[in-house]
Order: C-alpha cells, then sequence, then structure tokens
C-alpha cells in the first residue's frame, strides 16, 4: 500500500506506461512538451481517483457531480481521494470576487455584523448579492451603466429605414416589429419628426405623461425594454459582438449612490476603526490582515488565518474585491489552494498542473515550501512541471518521454533529482544547461512610447519600449506587467498582435486542421482530385457519418450514470460515410489525412498555404499535434503557440506575448528563443510578460517593475540591457538573475 501501482497505461499517447510512484512524498512529473505527462498524472491517476471517489455516492449524487470516464489500463492500484488543482482560470462574473471565492468576504460580513457600529443586522446585510444588502441603483455591482440615447437612435431615419442603432432591433426583427406593428407610429416617418407625445410613448411608453391615444397600459418604451434587457446583464457574458455594440451605445462608470462600494447606506454607514465593509475589501490582503490584528475574536481569528494563507501563497496583493475574470491562470490556481492550506486531512492525493505558472523566481521558493507542507501532513503531491526549483525539491521525479506525441509515451527516467542530473533525456542534459546572458544586445530601431499608465496599480507611469528587438517586462507576481502590456500598451497601440493563453473557440470538433484554415485547402484538394464536391469531405456536413455524426464515437447518455462514449460502429472511429472513404488523394483518404501529425504533413499536399502553415506549426513546437486532433484537448500553453503559428505568415509586426514559456519544457524554451530571434531580425519588434530566467537573459531589453505587489508595486525599477541589470541593488529579478548566470 505503500505505492500507487499502474499497469499498462495507454491514454492518449501512452505506450502500456507501467510505474510504481511511492505514496506520500512529492512527486514531480517532468518531460517534453507533449509527451504523455498530463495523459498519465490527469488522464489516467486523477481521472480514476475521482472516477472511483463518485462511485461511492448515490446515482442522484453522482448525476450531479463531474463526469469521469474509465481510463485505458489494465489495472491502477492503492489511489487514494484526489485534491485536483487544475490551472484552468476561474470563471464568474461581475459578482464573483477573491473574496466570494475563497469564503473570506462571509467571515468578513459576520465580522461587521459582530463589531461593527452601528450595528445594523445579520451578515447578509452586509452581500452585494443579496437584496437585503445590494445598493439598489447597480443592483450590487458598483457600477452604473447610462445609455447614450442618441447613439441608439438614429432621429434622420425611420423605423422603415433601421432607427434602431442595435442588432436586436434591427428590421424585420421581434423587437423591431414591436413598434412597428403597434399601430402607434408611422413606420416611414423620420424620429426626428415625431411629435412630443410620439417621441415620448415611443421612447417610455405607457408611462410617459401623454401618451398617444388607445396606447395599450403594458406597452413598454423602446428605452426602457434596452435598459430592461442589456443593462442589467452581465457585460462579461456577452459574446465579443454583442460586447462591442454594448460598448458602443453604452457608457459605464461608478455607480453614483454607493460610489462603487455595491451596498446600501445603512451597510455601508456601519464602520470599524473609522471603515466600512468596501473600504476593507479594497484593502490588499496584507494590508487588510494588519488592519484587523487588533480585533480580539473568534471571527477575526478565522479572517486572519484565511488571510495569511493568502499572503503565504503570494497573493497578499490581491484585494477581496478584485474581480475573478481578471485573475490569470496561475493566480487561479494558488486561490484555489486558500481552502486546502488549512486542512488537516491526511493520505490525501494532492494533484497541480504547473502551480509555479505566472510566479516570479521569488514566489517559487515560497510555493515549494507549502508543497512540501501539504507533503508533511502525510499526503502524497504529484505535480506536473518544469521549473528548475521545483524539480529540485522533489522526492521522486518522474521524466516521461523521449520525444513529444507518437515520439513519446515511455519513462524515460524515475528516481531520485541527483540521478536525473546525469541522465540522458531532454530534462537531464537542461538541467546541467548554465543559463546564458546576452551580451550583445540588438540596436532599437525606434520605441513606441506607453504615457501615464495608470491601470490598477500603476502610478502614471511613461515608459519607451523599443521597437526592432525582444522586450522582456518582468516583475514580481502583481507588480503592474500586464495592467502595462496587456491593458495600456494594447489601448495605446492597438496595432500590436497580443497572443495569450485563452482556449481556442471550438468544439469537439474544431481542430487544428480547421482553425488554421488547412482543412480547407484539404478539403479542395480531395474535391478536384476526385471530381465531387468539396462538402463531401467536411465531417460537419453531406459527407459525415449518420450514425455518429462526424465525430467518430457515439457518445450516449445513462440518466444518473457516467455518458457512455464508444467507437462509432458504423464508421469505426473514421467518422465519414463508405462513399467518401472510397476517394483517395495521393493513396490517403480524408481520415488518412487527419491522423498525421502537423511534423509528419509537410511534403504530403500539393500546396503551397498547407506547408505554409504546417511550417510554422512545425516552428513553435507542436510538430506532434495530430491535424485532426481535437481543439479542447490542448493546453493553454499550446492554445497559444497556435495562435502565434497563424500570425507567423505575416511578419514584420508588433506582438505581444503573455508568459510565452507557460507549458514549456526547458528545451522547448530554447526553440521559442529561435521563433522570436527569427521574428526580430526579420523585422518585428516582440514585447513578452515573462518570469523565465532563459528568456530574461536572452532579451535585448528589460523593463522591471516592482519592487513588491499591488500597493507596493506599479513602479518602475529598472529599464535597460540585461547585463547591466545584474548590477541592480534593489530588483528581486536581478537577485535571480545573478545565480542564474553564475
Amino acid at each position: 500500500m505503500g505505492v500507487i501501482r499502474i499497469v499498462r497505461a495507454r491514454e492518449n499517447n501512452l505506450r502500456d506506461v507501467s510505474i510504481e510512484l511511492p505514496k506520500q512524498q512529492l512527486i514531480v512529473v517532468t518531460g517534453v512538451s507533449g509527451s504523455g505527462k498530463s495523459s498519465l498524472v490527469f488522464d489516467t491517476i486523477a481521472a480514476e481517483a475521482q472516477r472511483q471517489l463518485n462511485e461511492t455516492f448515490t446515482t442522484f449524487i453522482r448525476n450531479r457531480l463531474p463526469q469521469y470516464g474509465e481510463p485505458d489500463a489494465d489495472a491502477i492500484e492503492n489511489l487514494s481521494p484526489a485534491i485536483v488543482v487544475a490551472q484552468r482560470r476561474l470563471g464568474g462574473n461581475a459578482r464573483s470576487t477573491v473574496g466570494t471565492v475563497t469564503d473570506i468576504h462571509p467571515l468578513l460580513r459576520l465580522l461587521f455584523s459582530r463589531h461593527g457600529e452601528p450595528h445594523v443586522g445579520y451578515s447578509n446585510r452586509f452581500s452585494f448579492n443579496d437584496p437585503a444588502g445590494m445598493c439598489l441603483t447597480c443592483q450590487g455591482t458598483g457600477v452604473s451603466a447610462t445609455l447614450d440615447e442618441d447613439a441608439f437612435l438614429d432621429r434622420d431615419r425611420s423605423l422603415d429605414e433601421g432607427a434602431f442603432r442595435h442588432p436586436s432591433f434591427a428590421v424585420g426583427r421581434w423587437y423591431w416589429k414591436y413598434y412597428a406593428e403597434s399601430g402607434l407610429f408611422d413606420t416611414g416617418k423620420p424620429l426626428g419628426k415625431y411629435s412630443a407625445r410620439e417621441w415620448e410613448t415611443l421612447r417610455r411608453g405607457a408611462r410617459a405623461d401623454d401618451p398617444l391615444p388607445d396606447t395599450p397600459s403594458d406597452f413598454e418604451g423602446v428605452i426602457d425594454r434596452f435598459h430592461r434587457l442589456f443593462l442589467r446583464k452581465d457585460v462579461t457574458k456577452m459574446s465579443a459582438a454583442n460586447r462591442a455594440v454594448f460598448e458602443r451605445l453604452v457608457s459605464s462608470g461608478t455607480c453614483p449612490t454607493c460610489h462603487g462600494g455595491r451596498l446600501n447606506a445603512e451597510a455601508l454607514g456601519c464602520r470599524i476603526d473609522g471603515r466600512n465593509i468596501a473600504e476593507f475589501a479594497a484593502l490588499d490582503a496584507d494590508e487588510l490582515l494588519e488592519v484587523i490584528a487588533p480585533i480580539d475574536s473568534p471571527v477575526a481569528a478565522s479572517l486572519r488565518d484565511r488571510l495569511g494563507n493568502l499572503v503565504t501563497i503570494g497573493l497578499g496583493y490581491l484585494s477581496l474585491d478584485r474581480q475573478t475574470t481578471t485573475l490569470s491562470g496561475g493566480e487561479s490556481q494558488r486561490i484555489k489552494m486558500v481552502r486546502h492550506l488549512g486542512s488537516s486531512l491526511g493520505d490525501m492525493l494532492y494533484i497541480f498542473d504547473e502551480p509555479t505558472a505566472g510566479l516570479h523566481p521569488g514566489d517559487v521558493e515560497r510555493f515549494a515550501a507549502l508543497l512540501r507542507k501539504l507533503r508533511d501532513k502525510g499526503n502524497t503531491v504529484l505535480v506536473v512541471e518544469h521549473d528548475r526549483d521545483v524539480i529540485e525539491i522533489a522526492d521522486h521525479v518522474v521524466d516521461v518521454g523521449p520525444g513529444a506525441g507518437p515520439s513519446g509515451g515511455e519513462i524515460v527516467y524515475q528516481g531520485e533529482v541527483a540521478g536525473l542530473r546525469t541522465a540522458d533525456t531532454a530534462t537531464g542534459r537542461c538541467l546541467g544547461e548554465p543559463t546564458k546572458l546576452n551580451r550583445t544586445p540588438r540596436r532599437p530601431t525606434g520605441a513606441l512610447t506607453i504615457t501615464d499608465a495608470s491601470a490598477h496599480n500603476l502610478r502614471d507611469l511613461t515608459v519607451d519600449i523599443p521597437t526592432g528587438v525582444l522586450t522582456v517586462v518582468t516583475g514580481v507576481a502583481g507588480s503592474g506587467k500586464s495592467s502595462l502590456v496587456n491593458d495600456e500598451l494594447t489601448k495605446q497601440h492597438p496595432g500590436a498582435v497580443a497572443i495569450d493563453q485563452s482556449q481556442l473557440s471550438g468544439n469537439r470538433r474544431s481542430t487544428p486542421a480547421t482553425y488554421t484554415g488547412i482543412m480547407d485547402e484539404l478539403r479542395r484538394l480531395f474535391a478536384e482530385a476526385n471530381a465531387v464536391s468539396a462538402a463531401l469531405f467536411s465531417s460537419n456536413s453531406e459527407g459525415a457519418c449518420p450514425n455518429c455524426r462526424g465525430l467518430g464515437f457515439v457518445y450516449t447518455e445513462l440518466a444518473f450514470m457516467d455518458d457512455l462514449k464508444s467507437l462509432c460502429e458504423v464508421c469505426g472511429g473514421k467518422r465519414y460515410t463508405p462513399e467518401v472513404l472510397g476517394y483517395e488523394l495521393d493513396g490517403r483518404t480524408i481520415t488518412d489525412a487527419l491522423e498525421l501529425t502537423v511534423g509528419e504533413a509537410p511534403g504530403v499536399f500539393p500546396s503551397e498555404t498547407v506547408e505554409r502553415v504546417l511550417g510554422a506549426l512545425n516552428d513553435v513546437g507542436l510538430g506532434y499535434l495530430k491535424l485532426g486532433q481535437p481543439l479542447n484537448t490542448l493546453s493553454g500553453g499550446e492554445s497559444q503557440r497556435v495562435k502565434l503559428a497563424t500570425e507567423l505568415r505575416t511578419p514584420a509586426k508588433v506582438y505581444v506575448m503573455d508568459e510565452p514559456t507557460t507549458g514549456l519544457h526547458m528545451a522547448d524554451v530554447a526553440q521559442l528563443l529561435g521563433i522570436i530571434d527569427r521574428l526580430v531580425d526579420d523585422g518585428s519588434t516582440v514585447i513578452a510578460i515573462e518570469h523565465n530566467l532563459d528568456v530574461i537573459a536572452s532579451a535585448d531589453w528589460i523593463i522591471d517593475l516592482g519592487p513588491g505587489a499591488g500597493h507596493a508595486g506599479g513602479r518602475l525599477l529598472f529599464e535597460g540591457t540585461p547585463a547591466e541589470l545584474l548590477d541592480h541593488a534593489d530588483s528581486r529579478t536581478a537577485e535571480h538573475l545573478r545565480r542564474a548566470v553564475a
């Protein structure tokens, strides 16, 4: 029972992997991108642990739990209950904050209900999500939205000519018909020629002071309808297109009633030591910890414990009122840890997915101590990670490889870290290589000026970012890097191409071939070679297998049990009809073509477009992906590199990258740097937010923010070359760079 035993695991690219992992130790699983780490840890171990735990509940409860299929392996034994802390960004809406998602805000509400003066009642009176406490003007959001009627209503046009400037009110749509077919208005008359009564009835309906004759008592004016339909909706939940229209017609600002406090006047009038609850929530966590230190009560003690955990995991710069939708993947993952740090459970299996993503090297050291703390409680801690510092502290290392995709899926080393340093694997070789400092930086060709940057914690910074070079923006987590680059730079220089880590849009039908446009070319080539319609070669159209509808698998809902995913018996997983599979291009069917990896496909298809896209995908290290692999199986780092590949077709741009090394093995980082060097040498400008010391050392120019996080950050600490940064005495980045290049 002292080991987790896996026998012949075959998920994804795993090649009959059999392995024993020691329990109650800190185990780091590493390997090049695409080698099979996630297939082993998440798709095999975590999936089976959670599936077996869920089976202990009744079918009624299981129907309300996440569904996990049975991994493809002969045996998985001696598992403990698993807690998976993934790197997915926290969802939520305008009402979801750091305080609500960590359960710290309920403690703060309880504190004010017990100790606040004047006393106003129970803790729900301090909740902006409860009608008893929320500001009724903004419905507890702290933001007031105002419709620009002149932008919405074109008074030079009639209803027939499209006087309503919103797609939901377009001519012929239901909302348009409500007014055009009401019989109250001349649909051919421009709105500017309406009488005062007609105008007010159109705007405000039957509630106007002098409505038109025969107006129904429940007739709703177009302004009131717009308010009801759109102004009370959460903007973050709108599609990009709807949000763009909304922002064009609506101006948003701080609520004039609660001034952003979200609560009603009674709740905001209750204070502790001169501050109300909104002012407490606006403080950075480390500042709030100091403020409540003198309060002697069990509630305050519980609040201090939770806040202390937030500070310990390197998020002391976050305020409780920070919206969860603004958090990075790394911040989201560390916030999920808060509720586990105070747990006294033992013999659990904690599984982390690159927990140091988004962490400065200084914060990594502190986070590594937390992993050891979880282990020391008698738990097994299993971490998928590329960071050198985390690998170095492991009790046991598992290296997966030797390559990626079909070239991976094997255990190439397992044992102590000392043995890995001398192992002939990609990880072993990289651990022994020193960080190389760029002592011959490129000369800038000009500059992009960011003026008076004040987003979030930035202190009215004016910074010149040189063009024609690689600039790396560094600093501790929360120092203002993303605010400077993702907010201010992209706003002041909208021509910059932002390549972030958000998931690629699509569903289980979307693939690298469809996303990059290769699929259109493949359909055309197959159609021309066989003199048939290109639609036959679409798995979403007439060529799709009618049984599985082009998915290759049949998904069967089993009511209160897990969905059953089974290979389509009709097409055998090939997704197309027998007729379509009878057509070939140079001896390959369309299914054969989609089974090719990016690395295997060059030279196969007679198309310059396909060759160019494949070359770009190979350049960014994605040669192991199959052309037909579903996009929803890609990691955040893989998604970012697919986006980068699509942009590489048109060089000489300004590229903005947000931690491009996330999810990359040390060997893959070197390949990424080679791509960036080629971009810059071809005339492009690359600006990267990054903590990776290899990337920092390779930069032409460094912009270091700090000195701390939150209110302690937002200042320009340093700008210059990497060699000049080494001599900076107050920069935490300089401190770690000196160690790396020593």
